[in-house]
């Protein structure tokens, strides 16, 4: 399959709003693959960093930040994304080599190198839904890197905010075969309609033997963390008010919308992978993680074939 991304010229797709918290996962994935005892390596991330004005100057390497894991930005938040992308990389493998699905969706893939980084069994489909700008800068720096996927990668650039539902078929989407789905940090940013659209689609388009895995806020007011250490340090170290960005209203149910529809579902704080792993972020008072959720979905087989496919 051919990568369809549109090239551009410079870091402009990722230089403001949401587009530069993608830089920002990048840089704590960096930290994460230098660290001794690192739980992720990405050997991409830092170079995504250093292509765009915006990030340019930021730290990818544990001995450029002078605090170390005491920094709350480069420390302990940048170790948190360490961990997800471990716990959601152990996921979509397992997802493909036990669970036998072929096509991976990442909805929000930002600057994740998982169809390059990850060893994909043979015959598996890596689906990239982004914003144009996103996957032409992505394309860009792999593409100056010579850098060739594991799978086969079908870049597919949509707004998540719009109609996408028809887009996954018309590039070689199967929604009669088993699926895994991600959706990795992006439904904060989403006004509810559209997360509840997302949650939808995913399962209209799913078979039976698919998963899904998403992060959510359980959080009825975030603005009661604004004075958090974490969100203090991103908004003074890089310029990045997260809670600017957040989409404040009232979140829906989406691990228990898919329940009721016969997914089994799972709900896990971060802290349980931590003391799984034995590195990554703790409990602390006044914690903008602490309303973080990590949900896992299965569609059992007997659910059959999506609806409408």
């Amino acid at each position: 399959m051919v990568d369809t991304a549109h090239r551009n010229t410079d870091g402009t797709g990722v230089a403001g709003g949401v587009g530069v918290t993608a830089l920002l996962v990048a840089a704590a994935r960096a930290l994460e693959s230098h660290r001794s005892d690192s739980l992720a390596r990405d050997v991409y991330a830092e170079h995504f960093v250093r292509a765009a004005p915006a990030s340019a100057d930021w730290p990818v390497h544990p001995r450029q930040v002078p605090d170390g894991d005491a920094n709350p930005l480069w420390g302990r938040f940048a170790r948190y994304f360490g961990l997800r992308t471990r716990v959601l990389d152990d996921f979509l493998l397992r997802s493909v080599r036990v669970g036998g699905a072929r096509q991976v969706v990442l909805v929000g893939a930002g600057l994740d190198a998982r169809a390059f980084r990850l060893d994909w069994p043979p015959g598996c489909v890596v689906f990239e839904i982004d914003r144009k700008e996103v996957l032409a800068f992505k394309h860009r720096v792999l593409g100056g890197l010579s850098a060739t996927p594991k799978a086969a990668r079908v870049p597919v650039p949509m707004d998540l905010r719009a109609d996408w539902a028809d887009a996954l078929p018309r590039v070689g989407f199967d929604p009669a075969a088993p699926s895994v789905w991600l959706v990795e940090g992006l439904l904060f940013y989403l006004p509810p309609a559209a997360e509840t659209y997302l949650i939808d689609t995913v399962e209209g388009l799913s078979t039976g033997g698919s998963a899904l895995a998403f992060e959510v806020k359980l959080e009825k007011d975030l603005l009661e963390y604004r004075d958090s250490p974490l969100y203090t340090a991103t908004r003074e170290q890089i310029g990045i008010d997260l809670l600017d960005l957040f989409d404040l209203a009232p979140r829906p149910d989406s691990a228990g919308r898919l329940t009721d529809r016969g997914w089994s579902t799972s709900v896990h704080t971060p802290f349980d992978f931590t003391r799984l792993h034995g590195r990554g972020p703790l409990p602390e008072p006044n914690d903008a993680l602490a309303g973080n959720r990590w949900v896992f979905a299965e569609k059992p087989h007997t659910a059959g074939r999506a609806r409408g496919a």
